[in-house]
């Protein structure tokens, strides 16, 4: 049987006082593990800041756009391309919704709530939408854009060809976006060209017990005079802090078949799996769910990454902590955490075994000194990811 390569990333993060993912009361997120109330950051929360940190570190070429709103930006991509459109954009709309339905199999139309509101208040009618969101990579929407030009004369009889009709098809299920492959992708009415998503992300827990807090506040208006010293506002916001234990995954072996291989001959063949995993790599270390962040600046970064390069299973080492971290004056949590970590490590990889597992750590001050021991240091980030990036392409190039 063939070995699979699968990239597990081991966080562990201090966020001090704040609220990066509240629920619908307004509180922090919370779980019980082990017994005990922990601080949690959903995974959804921490795979969306994964994606933002994209914006920052890929080409826009190679992302994709989620959005109910996707005719009114293939309708833009349409009129750049046949610029007399531009006088009639209901007509680029209504193009760009008949290439949808047809690629997609999803209803492209304006919604009812939108239709009525502006029939009663005289204002033009609503672009059409999706009924749910719709993630479409830009190289996808620039090739439905070239397709829906060539038969705008008549679009409707255009795509009633079959060939047509399988082109527009096959374009919106071919050659994904980094963010596709790695997240994946949900068409309810066309489940043929759903993506499997090739990332896991585990909810965030606190290694130890926490108490949600709650902070009173008060803002003065400025405009008051001695005659009216009270506060303009009153009000509170729950919060909490946390040592969180962040875990995920990449199955490289479905990155590499969402992705596909490269085909530029002058570079390997493994290069758009590299970058994809590199791109994860970085921005789910780097990124921080934003809730609440102008409240309480907690602008953190993890003390200690451990990464892993196996070729059986993913394996999470939430464990290591089902029994809460307890903390002293003199260690605080993170010390612990890393000590807890480094010993409960070494003894699941004895009892199951992976030989060809490779390991990586990249860590900061004292308190994390005991993760040493666990594999290869990196210096930084920049060299971590270059160096799991290297042995990635290294397996797949080896195994052809």
């Amino acid at each position: 049987m063939t070995a699979r390569i699968i990239l597990d990333v081991h966080a562990l993060q201090n966020v001090p006082p704040s609220n990066i993912n509240r629920d619908d009361t307004g509180a922090p997120k919370t779980a019980v593990y082990g017994g005990v109330t922990r601080a949690r950051v959903s995974s959804q929360a921490w795979k969306r800041a994964t994606r933002r940190h994209f914006d920052e570190i890929l080409d826009p070429a190679e992302l994709g756009v989620r959005t109910k709103r996707v005719a009114e930006l293939l309708a833009e991509r349409i009129t750049a391309l046949k610029p007399e459109l531009e006088e009639a954009p209901a007509e680029a709309l209504a193009i760009a919704a008949e290439v949808l339905q047809t690629a997609t199999g999803s209803k492209i139309e304006p919604p009812k709530r939108k239709v009525e509101a502006a029939r009663k208040s005289g204002d033009p009618a609503p672009a059409p939408e999706s009924s749910y969101l719709m993630f479409l990579s830009a190289r996808q929407l620039d090739h439905l854009a070239a397709l829906a030009v060539e038969g705008s004369a008549d679009i409707k009889a255009f795509l009633k060809d079959k060939e047509a009709k399988a082109r527009a098809k096959k374009i919106a299920d071919g050659r994904h976006s980094v963010d596709i492959a790695l997240f994946g992708r949900m068409v309810a009415d066309s489940t043929d060209i759903n993506v499997d998503a090739a990332a896991q992300v585990a909810h965030a827990l606190s290694v130890h017990r926490t108490e949600t807090e709650s902070d009173y506040f008060t803002a003065v208006d400025d405009r008051n005079t001695d005659a009216e010293p009270g506060a303009g506002m009153i009000g509170t916001v729950d919060f909490n802090s946390a040592t969180l234990y962040r875990y995920a995954a990449v199955d490289v072996d479905l990155l590499e078949r969402n992705l596909g291989k490269g085909l530029d001959p002058e570079e390997s063949p493994a290069t758009p799996v590299r970058r994809a995993v590199e791109a994860f790599l970085d921005g789910f270390v780097s990124s921080l769910p934003t809730g609440k962040i102008n409240t309480f600046g907690n602008h953190t970064l993890p003390d200690a990454v451990v990464v892993k390069l196996r070729a059986t299973r993913p394996v999470s080492f939430v464990s290591a902590f089902e029994k809460p971290v307890t903390a002293d004056a003199s260690s605080g949590h993170m010390e612990q955490a890393c000590a807890r970590l480094a010993d409960y490590v070494p003894e699941i990889e004895r009892a199951y075994g992976d030989e060809t597992c490779q390991t990586w750590v990249l860590r900061i001050g004292p308190a994390t000194a005991k993760l040493s021991s666990l594999g290869t240091e990196a210096p930084s980030l920049a060299r971590l990811v270059e160096s799991v990036g290297a042995a990635v392409a290294d397996r797949l190039e080896q195994r052809g």
